[in-house]
C-alpha cells in the first residue's frame, strides 16, 4: 500500500525515521491555504518547485474551479514546470458532474485524475464509468456521519482490477489505517503529525526498555 503525505506545508513532508517511504504528497484548497499559499497558479507553480527541490516522486493538486479554460491555461503551466521539477502530477477534482469537462480536459492531456469526496456506491460506478485513475472517499468523514464506510471501502477495492484505484484520505488512527491495508486499498493519505506519531509506538519503547534493564541485570549476574 502507498503512502502519500496530506499537506501544503513543504516543511513537513520530511517524515522521520520508522516511516515507510513516501509515494508523495496531497493538496486540496483548504491546505494550500492553511499552508500560507494563495489558492492560484502561482501558488501552484510554487508547489511543484518546492516538490522538485523535496525529490517527492509525486504531487496531487486539486483544481480550484470546474472552469474549462482556466483548467486549460493551469494544466500548460503547471505540466510544463513539473516537467522541470521532474515530478509526476495528479489532478483532483471533486467527484460530482459538474466536473465532468474538466474531468475530460484533463484526461485528454494523458494526466492521471482523481474523484475525491467520494461518498456511495453510485458515485464509485459514476467514477468508473469515467475512467478517473483514483478515487478518495475521505474516511474519517464518513464515520464520523454515521456511514458504514468499510462497506463502500470494499466496494472501491473489488473495482480496483479494472477500474479507479483507491486512495482512501482522512485517516485517523492506527486502527483504520490497518483496516485499510487488510481491505487491499491501493493507497492511503495520512496527516505528517499521524506519521510522526505511528513511526514508534509506546508498547515498542516498553518493550526495549525492558530489554535493555534485562540486558544490563544478566551481565551484573555474571560479576
Amino acid at each position: 500500500m502507498k503512502l502519500y503525505l496530506d499537506s501544503a506545508d513543504a516543511r513537513q513532508w520530511a517524515v522521520p525515521a520508522g516511516c515507510p517511504p513516501v509515494q508523495g504528497v496531497t493538496t486540496n484548497p483548504t491546505l494550500v491555504m492553511q499552508a500560507g499559499l494563495p489558492v492560484s497558479l502561482p501558488g501552484y507553480l510554487q508547489l511543484v518547485a518546492q516538490a522538485g527541490q523535496a525529490r517527492l516522486p509525486e504531487l496531487m493538486l486539486q483544481l480550484p474551479r470546474a472552469d474549462v479554460s482556466e483548467a486549460a491555461q493551469w494544466l500548460g503551466a503547471l505540466l510544463t514546470a513539473a516537467e522541470q521539477a521532474q515530478v509526476r502530477l495528479t489532478f483532483k477534482l471533486p467527484c460530482h458532474p459538474d466536473w465532468f469537462a474538466v474531468l475530460r480536459e484533463v484526461q485528454t492531456r494523458g494526466v492521471p485524475t482523481l474523484l475525491t469526496g467520494l461518498s456511495n456506491p453510485m458515485q464509485l460506478l459514476w467514477a468508473q464509468a469515467q475512467g478517473a485513475s483514483f478515487v478518495a472517499p475521505y474516511v474519517g468523514r464518513l464515520q464520523a456521519d454515521g456511514r458504514d464506510v468499510w462497506a463502500l471501502v470494499a466496494a472501491c477495492v473489488a473495482v480496483q482490477a479494472n477500474g479507479p484505484q483507491l486512495l482512501a484520505a482522512s485517516i485517523k488512527s492506527a486502527d483504520v489505517l490497518s483496516r485499510l491495508m487488510a481491505a487491499g486499498a491501493h493507497a492511503v493519505t495520512v496527516r505528517p503529525e499521524l506519521a510522526t506519531q505511528l513511526a514508534t509506538d509506546p508498547m515498542t519503547l516498553a518493550a526495549m526498555a525492558q530489554f535493555d534493564r534485562d540486558v544490563l541485570t544478566s551481565q551484573n549476574n555474571l560479576l
